[in-house]
């Protein structure tokens, strides 16, 4: 099949807020849980998606996006820790904007001051990107994160640092990938 899909979990409270929540577990807000339903709806409903398996962040409002789905569709689901979010170590829970955090984010290597360097995290979502690519039985719903869909996004597009800094998902967009064998 060749295929991966990837959603961002429903909507947060610091979301909405506009703060940094990486590895901070965070609950949905009741439009995020919303959000996620309609999502779960819309893959039952789309005869052009097939999905086998999601796999989950374990973070709440991915977990709980994903069980939405799961249950809208009956599709089978589990947790997988390499698909949490990054970890902004002193950031968390600040402002997505602060200039501090903006300009830590330039680096890529960057542990936050007791958190995780995007290069860490680029290796274990790589990692799990391409045991899934081998898997040529199942198509796959990632259900994760910002960051996370940042990267994935990475592993199949030439990016500049710009670029890469610059994608983002909307909460419960859909994407789809193409692994091209």
């Amino acid at each position: 099949m060749g295929k991966l899909y990837i959603t961002r979990h429903g909507q947060t409270v610091w979301n909405v807020e506009g703060k940094v929540c990486g590895a901070t577990d965070i609950e949905l807000t009741e439009l995020g849980h919303k959000q996620a339903c309609e999502l779960g709806e819309y893959i039952k409903n789309n005869s052009d998606i097939h999905i086998d398996e999601i796999v989950a962040s374990p973070l709440k409002r991915a977990e709980n996006t994903a069980r939405h789905i799961a249950e809208a569709t009956g599709i089978p689901m589990h947790t997988e820790e390499r698909i949490r979010e990054q970890n902004f170590g002193k950031y968390e829970g600040g402002g997505r904007r602060d200039e501090d955090f903006l300009e830590a984010k330039r680096g890529f290597v960057n542990s936050f001051d007791g958190g995780e360097s995007m290069l860490r995290v680029a290796q274990r979502v790589y990692n799990l990107l391409d045991e899934i690519k081998n898997d040529k039985d199942k198509t796959y719903l990632i259900v994760a994160h910002n960051g996370i869909a940042r990267i994935i996004h990475s592993y199949f597009n030439d990016m500049s640092n710009e670029e890469f800094a610059n994608h983002s998902m909307k909460n419960c967009e859909l994407l789809e990938y193409d692994f091209g064998n």
